[in-house]
């Protein structure tokens, strides 16, 4: 009776996939962290998908030199221009989301609510970072 025996050798690995559907992931984590936040942004301007401004706590409005509606206008359009960008420039674009969706997600935990979106925008800039890893290695 034979026994199977572990090979790494047997183990696909990344620079092992071909082309195609390599380029495929790269696409779709494009598509995925370009439109999401330029729908997000947009979404800041008619509050449809959530009122964003319940996401702000009480101690960062009270903080804030604008109303809590004007500054998520602002964080809408800074949104709007990140998706373009990961759109244009993944290679750039892709670390710039990945700090927002941190910073984000740090300020969900600093204000003491929003634990789920925070941990869900944290699991979002891994995904980030996996496209930049990724527009960096494939323009190599």
């Amino acid at each position: 009776m034979q026994t199977a025996s572990y090979s790494p050798a047997a183990v696909p690995t990344a620079s092992a996939a071909p082309a195609t559907t390599l380029s495929t992931v790269v696409l779709v984590l494009r598509l995925t962290y370009g439109l999401v936040p330029i729908v997000a942004g947009l979404d800041k301007f008619t509050n449809l998908l959530t009122n964003w401004e319940s996401m702000l706590s009480p101690g960062m409005t009270a903080m804030l030199p604008v109303s809590a509606h004007t500054f998520m206008m602002v964080v809408g359009i800074i949104e709007i221009v990140a998706g373009v960008l990961v759109l244009l420039r993944p290679r750039i674009g892709a670390w710039v989301v990945m700090g927002w969706l941190i910073a984000i997600a740090l300020t969900l935990v600093a204000g003491g609510h929003n634990f789920d979106v925070a941990v869900r925008d944290l699991v979002m800039a891994v995904g980030a970072w996996t496209l930049a890893r990724l527009s960096a290695r494939s323009a190599a």
